[in-house]
């Protein structure tokens, strides 16, 4: 289609790469596949992280892989941004010199 698209994402291995090196070979993917990324961007964000999860779960178990990982994207869809993001991986957007919070991060005392 005519609208422009930019994905950028960060993982942080926790016990190894193997989770992180899995989540940016894949993710990127996952949501470019999705199939909500044209009519809804932030589903096809959360379902591909869901599904990424997924995939390398069943790769940890079958290789006994013993790693995790935090992560972050953000997916700009013409003038809108998306962000998603797993652990406590955050995302800062500086305005006009000004930080703007986009996120609460995550805390072990949050639900």
């Amino acid at each position: 289609d005519d609208v422009d698209r930019a994905y950028f994402a960060v993982f942080d291995g926790h016990g190894g790469v193997d989770a992180a090196n899995y989540s940016a070979t894949h993710l990127h993917v996952n949501v470019g596949l999705h199939e909500q990324i044209v009519k809804n961007p932030a589903e096809a964000l959360k379902g591909s992280f869901q599904k990424t999860d997924e995939m390398f779960l069943f790769k940890a178990k079958r290789e006994k892989l013993r790693s995790g990982t935090t992560g972050v994207s953000a997916l700009i869809v013409g003038n809108k941004l998306h962000i998603a993001w797993l652990g406590d991986s955050q995302v800062m957007l500086v305005q006009q010199g000004k930080a703007v919070t986009l996120m609460e991060p995550h805390k072990p005392e949050r639900e």
